[in-house]
């Protein structure tokens, strides 16, 4: 085999794919077997078993074995591919928001200076005793206070202070457009895998067979676990905890996309799915029913059901919370996406007290789901996505915010996203929330404040009450207390 770039590989050339690589382009495995990684596209957070005419995506990683595999697409085909191009083509749908300064603008110094223009021109034309150049300073004084300088200095600068104060705080937001966008926020979407859970396992539920105890059934699968590689038996050797005595295990097998066989305490042990009970001749009850929401592990020893160990994707510690902070701030529906199964899905969703929860999604499903809601979202209001995968990045271009795990995730997904969380913490988004809030409330006080001390001095100076001092103060004095009061969305957000 020659390495050479997935652009140059056609379709019908065979590749390798060794344990511990991506997947650089779709194809059908013509020799070998192996469990891949394909949460970054699906979202699912179980490995995916695969062997010989199993399909493959792009961007999946080999966790184990050895792949040989037909190329079936060209690179501009794959999945990678088209979740890139979709992610283009969300983009475009955005409106676009024109800067309220700008627009401002436009109209106030026109106005302005064809004010001061007739109020210095006009008096003394129509009355014969008006003093001409008592006339032309308080069209001077008129001009001077008129300065939109405190507009066009502290509105900038108060965003310029959001986005750095979120920033210090690992929020990154790529545009202040979005900052005013996040205090309307009325839906907020969220992935599962990697998002609101670790992407990792945990051994949950325990239910040994007759015979045998809990703390004897882990103890058997994390001595038969002890030479794997796979993210289930690592999670199940850390459940354990103990000590793992290497001379327990006289022998160990791993069955690529099945399990485990070992030999503990001098009895074969077999660890893994239901095609490896199968394969081995072991008889599972008829009703496995409650066996819960995650992945079983079937446990035999010699040949004989012993049991099975239930492997969920832990929730984070925080995201319960950032559930409750995101609610309190105002936001009316909360819902999840996943390309996960129904049943892990929803468990993770009633755990955490969403509303709604979509689960078995492929990306391009994702958008299908997330222009549905944004339906319902009140024109007033703003539908948020959060996401950490490539499979994440064509909504995350299409919601109305898009906000990417930054600590885990893809670059498709920060490159997508209008705001980055620097790390995988779910209540960074209840947090950019109220920095967005307070930037706001600054603004509007920075707009009211000039507008009204502006339009006070601009009436005194036409009646002549206004001195060129009260202009000056109605320009630079007013300007520096807005820029002052726009330095607070630095501080902390509360």
């Amino acid at each position: 085999f020659v390495q050479v770039p997935p652009d140059e590989v056609l379709v019908g050339d065979i590749i390798l794919v060794k344990a511990g690589e991506k997947v650089p382009l779709d194809g059908r495995v013509v020799k070998g077997s192996a469990s891949l990684d394909t949460s970054a596209l699906t979202g699912e957070s179980a490995p995916y078993d695969v062997g010989e005419g199993g399909e493959v995506l792009a961007g999946s990683v080999n966790l184990n074995g050895v792949l040989t595999i037909e190329v079936t697409k060209p690179f501009v085909e794959s999945a990678v591919s088209k979740i890139l191009d979709l992610v283009q083509n969300a983009a475009l749908k955005k409106a676009r928001t024109e800067n309220f300064i700008t627009r401002f603008a436009r109209v106030y110094t026109p106005v302005v200076v064809f004010l001061a223009l007739s109020l210095a021109v006009i008096p003394p034309l129509v009355s014969s005793g008006a003093d001409l150049f008592k006339w032309i300073n308080r069209a001077l004084v008129f001009l001077v206070v008129s300065c939109p300088c405190a507009l066009v200095v502290s509105v900038p600068l108060s965003y310029f202070g959001g986005i750095g104060g979120a920033s210090r705080r690992g929020i990154l937001v790529k545009v202040s457009s979005f900052l005013d966008a996040l205090t309307q926020v009325d839906t907020v979407v969220f992935d599962k895998t990697g998002t609101l859970t670790k992407g990792a396992f945990k051994v949950g539920e325990i239910r040994p067979a007759e015979g045998f105890t809990e703390d004897e059934l882990l103890d058997i699968a994390a001595h038969a676990e002890a030479f794997s590689p796979h993210p289930i038996g690592l999670s199940i050797q850390k459940a354990f905890g103990g000590k793992i005595d290497i001379k327990r295990v006289l022998d160990s097998e791993v069955i690529s996309g099945k399990g485990v066989r070992s030999v503990v305490d001098g009895n074969e042990v077999l660890a893994g799915n239901a095609a490896l009970m199968e394969e081995y001749g072991v008889d599972l009850p008829d009703d496995l029913t409650g066996q819960g929401a995650g992945t079983a592990v079937f446990l035999a020893v010699t040949r004989v059901f012993a049991g099975f160990l239930m492997i969920e994707d832990e929730i984070k510690p925080d995201s319960a919370g950032a559930v409750e902070e995101i609610r309190e701030l105002g936001v009316k529906n909360i819902a999840m996406l996943t390309g996960d199964r129904r049943q892990a899905a929803k468990q993770a969703a009633d755990a955490l007290g969403l509303d709604a929860v979509y689960s078995g999604l492929l990306p391009h499903q994702k958008v299908e789901v997330v222009e549905k809601l944004m339906e319902g979202v009140p024109s007033s209001g703003k539908l948020v996505f959060v996401g950490d995968g490539i499979n994440d990045a064509p909504v995350l271009a299409r919601a109305d915010i898009g906000i990417a795990m930054g600590a885990l995730g893809s670059d498709a997904a920060i490159e997508a996203a209008d705001a980055v969380l620097m790390t995988d913490e779910p209540s960074k988004v209840a947090e950019a929330m109220r920095i967005a809030k307070k930037t706001r409330r600054i603004v509007l006080q920075n707009v009211s404040f000039a507008l009204s001390a502006k339009i006070i001095i601009l009436i005194l100076g036409a009646l002549g009450l206004a001195t060129m001092w009260a202009a000056v103060f109605g320009d630079v004095g007013v300007t520096l207390i807005a820029v002052f009061n726009s330095m607070r969305t630095l501080g902390r957000a509360e």
